[in-house]
């Protein structure tokens, strides 16, 4: 008990130093953009988690970080597991949707899949219930919109539209009930985005820009084409659904944002459902991580934005992190990486 109570006092008198320690200058230039560094689950076996990641993403491997078991891509990037002891909540609904990997031969990697016995996700093509495994086994979307509406479907039917075949996206689902989408065909396998929804897809696009200095890929589906503010950045949803979908109701596909941090997007879509998104912590996915090189500048330009912040500055085996909230209630982790 002595033991813990001065591992506290310790604690808090880093907290409260780190406080009262002089800001850092302004900065002269915008902080360079964030890396993207990891993806944070919780998991009730990590370690069988790890297995069958490798197996489903032969290019993956297992490694360690801060002295706990960890999954590493390709690129980098890093997927680490929380330990918990029953299964982590995926209801409500957070801002983390699901998230995927690119792979070389899509079609490939879903027969080996199905092999292995993982469980591939039907697609709804429309909501008399067809289903495909790969969109592209449907008819193709249109306008740069990844799905077509019910009155595109009866006029894809009418002029006897055939699907484009080839690769496209698919679902799987993964350990502890992860929602993973498999991409392809890709010149090379690896960890390739976090998929989310928002409150207001165009403000979120902005707060990211604003707080973390995120690029913003230009173009691309259900954007508005005209510039958005913080005044006008609040959008109603699109009043059509749109298939294929994981629900047989089909889904909303605008308004969307485009999001990225290094090779990794961030892109979303608005929430589906009338009931607030809820806070990401202790869900399937708890949060992600974002790398800067200057923990102490970007603590400060945070803190001094007024973004709310979730853990103060603390260690982190051999790095140093703190959590911020997101736009709408995502944690984020910002780790130094040196």
């Amino acid at each position: 008990m002595r033991m813990k109570t001065l591992s506290f006092a310790a604690a808090l008198a880093a907290a409260l130093a780190w406080r009262a320690a002089p800001a850092p200058r302004a900065q002269s230039a915008p902080l360079p953009a964030p890396t993207f560094h990891h993806l944070h689950l919780n998991s009730m076996n990590p370690n069988t988690a790890i297995d069958w990641y490798t197996k489903a993403f032969p290019a993956t491997s297992k490694t360690t970080w801060a002295g706990e078991p960890a999954l590493k891509s390709p690129n980098n990037v890093l997927i680490l597991f929380t330990k918990v002891d029953q299964p982590p909540a995926t209801q409500p609904q957070t801002a983390f949707w699901h998230f995927g990997w690119h792979v070389r031969q899509e079609r490939v990697t879903m027969v080996r899949l199905r092999e292995q016995g993982v469980t591939l996700l039907p697609l709804y093509t429309t909501e008399e219930g067809a289903t495909v495994n790969i969109n592209s086994d449907t008819w193709p979307g249109t306008g740069g919109v990844l799905g077509l509406t019910k009155a595109q479907i009866a006029e894809a039917r009418k002029n006897n539209v055939q699907p484009a075949g080839g690769p496209g996206f698919a679902y799987i689902r993964g350990p502890d009930d992860a929602l993973i989408e498999v991409q392809g065909d890709m010149p090379a396998e690896r960890f390739n985005h976090v998929h989310m929804y928002h409150e207001n897809p165009a403000c979120s696009g902005l707060w990211y820009q604003k707080h973390l200095n995120a690029v913003r890929p230009q173009g691309r589906r259900g954007e508005p084409e005209r510039p958005r503010t913080e005044a006008n950045c609040e959008e109603p949803r699109g009043t059509e659904k749109t298939w294929p979908a994981l629900e047989v109701d089909g889904m909303y596909r605008a308004p969307s944002v485009a999001i990225a941090f290094g090779d990794v997007s961030m892109g979303g879509y608005m929430r589906q459902g009338d009931r607030p998104l809820v806070d990401t912590r202790g869900h399937v996915v708890d949060h992600v991580g974002l790398g800067v090189a200057d923990l102490n500048a970007w603590f400060a330009k945070l803190r001094g934005e007024s973004v709310k912040i979730l853990e103060p500055p603390h260690k982190i085996g051999e790095s140093r992190a703190f959590m911020i909230e997101g736009p709408s209630k995502e944690a984020i982790e910002i780790i130094e990486v040196k």
